[in-house]
Parts: C-alpha cells; structure tokens; sequence
C-alpha cells in the first residue's frame, strides 16, 4: 500500500489508500483575503493563529501555509515590496515559526517562490508536504532538487508548460511525466501526491467523472497518492456544500486520499443574526428575553456564532466509516458526540452531576 508520510515535530500525518482520508486545511492563505493580508502586513498574525487553531479543532490533519500576501502600502513606499520573491520568503517562515509555536499538526508549505519554499521548510520541524511541483520545466528542475535535498514529499499539479489541458488522458500524461522526472532525482513514487486539477463541474458537466477516471488511473497505473482543491468542483454554483458534500465520499470511492479544502463551518456574523432577528419580529415571532445567539441562530438553522467542523467534514468522516477506515465507528461516535451546555460540564443524563444514580 503507498503511504506519503507527513510530519511535524511530534505527530505524523499520513495519506494512504488503506488510511483515514487527510485533511489539509486551506485557511491560512492570504491570496483573495485583503484583511488577511492588510494584517500580515502590519506583522499582526493573530488571525493565522486562530485559522490553524480552529482548522486543527474542525479535524485538519495537515495545515497548508501559503505566503502569498500583497503588501500594498509597502509597496507604494518600496518598490521591492511589488515583488513576491522579496514579499514571500521572510513572510514564510514567520508563518511556520507562529503556526508551529501554537500547533503540533504536520505543515504543507505552499508557495510559487522558490525562495519561500526554501524557508518554509528550513524553518518546519518534521518533515513536512511541498506545494507544489508541476509539469512545467523550470519548474521541475527548481522544486525536485528541494524536495531531494531535505527529504519531504511533494504535490505535483497535472499541468505543463501547455497549460491545463482540459483531456484528462493528457493530465495524466504530465502526471506521469512528474513521477519519472521525481525517479530521476532518487524520489519515490509513494513521495508523489498527485493533484489532476478538478475542474468546475458548471463550466464542465463531465469535470466529477474526469476526476473520478484519472484518480483511479492514478492509484493503479503509477500507485500515487492524490489530493485537490476540493472546492472548485463547485465553483460558481448556488449551495456549493452540497456539491462539496457528494463530491468529497465519491473521489473517496474512486481512491482520491486527500484534499486541500477548509474544514471550518465559519461562524454566522453580528449583523446577520440582526438581520435575521429582524426579520423574525416582523413576522410577528417573539423572541424571548434573555435567548442568546447560539440558540437563535441554532433554532432558525443558520448554523453557529463559533467556528466548528463544516458538513464537508461530516460527509468525510461518514465516508470513512462506510470504506471501514474507522475502527469500531469511534471517530464518528466522537464527532457526533452533542458537547454539553455551558454550566452543565461533567453532568450525566437530565443534568444530574455524576451521572446515572445507584439504586440503593
């Protein structure tokens, strides 16, 4: 069975066809996050430390740290600020040294800058997962001597020089291509997770079964680990959780062993439970006194005022019990498990401390 085996200083992570489907939390991505980056550039990570936190609690296994931030202010007043490969390298390792000070989950370092990987991973303890290496030649004879020379595994995106093709036998071909060049530099296949690109299924109607073709290619014709951005899938379409929620068990199923997603459920706003406060009234609802947010928003099924575990994690978990990749159930018995009122810790059934009552 390949296994890609990813760590941090004191845990291991690992992707494996016979193992738990990996989780790589995507949230620490300043890329399309202006207050992110707008912070990062002030050197205020507060918001870093809360996203690897609530990932780690929502279920990630390993936590993918992208520096590619824009620091606009800097920018207008030095103009080496405009250039990712000044911006990113210094910015990466301060991102793994913050993450690793609060967390002990394995890290993928994640990067277009080869001077940004480099410092990610001289600053990482372990041995953690490289983002990314592709089909493209620059690319190949920048990342794979990296990835020799500190002894990490390493994504490797179906997409060359080309581009990205839209024929998957073509996705697989550059695949292939990444996994004989790897072999060359002495890496070996079990080192190689593949990502064969996932295309949104609204621009294309056979994106679900291309992915779900290459995948099982991949497992069998090269015996490589696979992961995605598992949210493209969806991209541009109303109720994408939905789409998410299928989509996720069926690359299961056709052996997909991981997934670059965001597991975090993010909380419901101040302004939304207003809003929807508001509209309750209007309807001639009461509201009664003293109710707190939590409970409005779980009673009108808009979710949660804390960051938790999204239904992605849910369908997840609930396929890993169903591909028996959860002894015994437990790991589903303890997601489900209803965590107890404020006030009524340490309390057994009908809120009695200690438990059932011995009988006398």
């Amino acid at each position: 069975m390949t296994r890609t085996v990813v760590e941090s200083k004191t845990k291991t992570a690992i992707i494996g066809f016979d193992q738990p489907f990996c989780v790589i939390g995507e949230r620490i991505n300043p890329t399309g996050r202006k207050i992110l980056s707008e912070e990062l550039e002030r050197g205020d990570f507060s918001r870093v430390e809360a996203d690897a936190l609530a990932q780690v609690a929502a279920g990630a296994n390993i936590l993918d740290i992208n520096s590619g931030a824009v620091f606009s202010n800097k920018m207008a007043e030095d103009p080496r600020y405009a250039d990712n490969n000044f911006v990113e390298p210094p910015l990466m390792r301060e991102l793994v040294e913050k993450v690793q000070a609060i967390t002990d989950v394995p890290l993928c370092i994640d990067s277009s800058v080869p001077g940004a990987l480099e410092n990610g991973l001289a600053a990482a303890e372990g041995r953690p997962l490289l983002n990314s290496v592709t089909g493209e030649e620059e690319r190949l004879e920048m990342v794979l001597p990296l990835v020799k020379k500190y002894n990490v595994p390493v994504v490797a995106i179906s997409n060359d020089d080309t581009g990205i093709s839209e024929d998957p036998d073509v996705r697989f071909a550059v695949a292939k291509k990444i996994v004989e060049r790897a072999a060359d530099f002495g890496i070996p296949a079990h080192d190689i997770v593949v990502d064969p690109l996932v295309m949104p299924i609204g621009a294309m109607a056979t994106a679900g079964h291309q992915v779900f073709t290459l995948v099982r290619r991949l497992r069998e014709e090269l015996g490589v680990n696979t992961t995605c951005g598992a949210s493209n899938i969806s991209f541009g379409l109303p109720n994408r959780h939905g789409i998410n929620n299928a989509f996720l068990p069926m690359a299961m199923g056709a052996g997909m062993t991981s997934a670059i997603m965001n597991p975090v459920a993010l909380p419901v706003n101040a302004k939304r439970i207003e809003e929807k406060k508001a509209e309750v009234i209007a309807a001639g609802i009461m509201i009664p006194d003293g109710m707190d947010d939590e409970t409005f928003v779980q009673m009108f099924g808009m979710g949660s005022t804390k960051a938790r575990a999204g239904k992605e994690m849910e369908a997840i978990r609930a396929a890993n019990f169903l591909f028996d990749r959860d002894p015994h159930g437990s790991a589903w018995i303890e997601f489900n498990k209803v965590a107890p009122k404020a006030g009524h810790e340490g309390r057994g059934r009908a809120g009695r401390t200690g438990g059932r009552r011995r009988r006398g």
